[in-house]
């Protein structure tokens, strides 16, 4: 049973929890995207899946079958908490406490709510595409439903956005020696989840005038997420190199990894656009040398962010101990896009360029790595959920500061 009524004590960032259990949802769909042909349609379909499903008993229809039950279960989960945090966060904007947050530095945590939204959105399309019969025969009428939601979404981040900046441009009070972490990157991956998810339509549609509404939505939340990453990672390392990193907020350090997955994806479903709608070519080289950047980058970061987790005990302490807190569900989104971002690479950059063979024994080779992860997530995802949500933990400040 998830704890209730946390009133004072909630925090903005427990809506994180349910994003991890979203993007779980997503990262098993990832299997059957690249995995099950699907020549007639952009992602597979419940069409694709179900001969395989009522076919005769084979590896693939019983891995199948447990990649679409682990669907259900972390969409059903991501639900769950999604709801238990709206439920919160009403209880909490009655409290002084939220009057302080909106005060305070920790105003930018509000930004998880539009994250978690566009997840929500993203979960909503997997499971449509996965269970429900034929449903790309009408996909088109979705499209416009698909961009208003992500449209609404980054109306509502950019208004907290704004706010903050507005507050903190007007009042000054930033100290960013004080606020030594990268903590803040929480507003930058929210833009760049609602970016990728304007990014679909233009990717998937049809109808030319849908993939440029898509593409121009998708571009403009993308120009944010990056220049606003650069100022916000130059301030962020600056005060992390003269004062040492806020420990509760080291995990920050691996929030550049889903975002730099999210911008990845975006452009890769751009040059798709661009393809459909305006006949330019896709460079498959070109993406495989976008694809290793990111991949490298997100490496450098995943090793710098371990390496300063485990001395400050981190690991010990937070993921499996007793200082565990809201922010602590940052660790679960760093590790379900390492594994779709790689996924992504080795089938759009490796396999598209014939550098791998598919289903050969070297394109199961390089997914291991990418496998081990994703398990690895999912473990501590249940592991964080049990020790903070389902128990009375000791509250304790958010990292996430301005």
């Amino acid at each position: 049973m998830l704890i209730r009524n946390l009133n004072a004590a909630y925090n903005p960032l427990f809506f994180l929890a349910a994003l991890g259990a979203g993007g779980l949802a997503v990262s098993f769909f990832i299997y059957p995207m690249f995995l099950v042909s699907h020549p007639d349609t952009p992602i597979p379909t419940f069409n694709h899946l179900w001969p395989i499903l009522a076919g005769p008993v084979s590896w693939q229809s019983v891995l199948l079958g447990l990649d679409l039950l682990a669907v259900l279960f972390f969409a059903y989960l991501h639900f769950r908490l999604l709801f238990w945090n709206i439920r919160e966060y009403r209880l909490f904007r009655q409290t002084p406490a939220y009057d302080k947050l909106r005060d305070s530095n920790a105003e930018i945590s509000l930004m998880a709510i539009p994250l978690t939204l566009a997840m929500s959105i993203n979960t909503m399309f997997v499971l449509g595409g996965l269970f429900v019969p034929n449903l790309w025969s009408v996909v088109e009428y979705l499209f416009p439903l698909a961009l208003t939601g992500f449209l609404a979404i980054g109306v509502y981040a950019l208004k907290i956005l704004t706010t903050y900046f507005a507050r903190t441009l007007t009042n000054g009070n930033v100290d960013f020696s004080a606020n030594n972490s990268l903590a803040p990157m929480i507003a930058i991956f929210a833009l760049a989840m609602i970016s990728v998810g304007l990014a679909a339509p233009a990717a998937m549609s049809g109808n030319r005038a849908m993939i440029t509404i898509g593409l121009l939505a998708s571009l403009f939340f993308l120009t944010i997420a990056a220049l606003l990453a650069i100022i916000k990672l130059v301030h962020g390392f600056q005060a992390m190199m003269a004062k040492g990193i806020n420990e509760p907020a080291s995990p920050s350090l691996w929030l550049i990894i889903p975002i730099l997955t999210l911008m990845g994806i975006t452009w890769i479903r751009l040059s798709h656009g661009l393809q459909h709608g305006f006949d330019v070519p896709i460079d498959h080289t070109g993406l495989l040398m976008l694809g290793a950047v990111i991949l490298s980058a997100q490496i450098l970061f995943g090793l710098i962010g371990h390496a300063v987790m485990n001395r400050l005990g981190y690991f010990t302490h937070y993921s499996k101990g007793e200082k565990g807190n809201a922010g602590t569900f940052s660790l679960i989104c760093p590790g379900v896009a390492f594994f779709v971002f790689g996924m992504f690479f080795i089938h759009v950059g490796l396999v598209q360029n014939g550098l791998i063979e598919h289903s050969s024994w070297a394109h199961y080779l390089v997914m291991i790595p990418f496998v081990l992860v994703q398990a690895k997530t999912i473990e501590v995802m249940l592991r964080i959920k049990r020790n903070i949500l389902h128990a009375e933990p000791a509250m304790q400040a958010s990292p996430a500061q301005g």
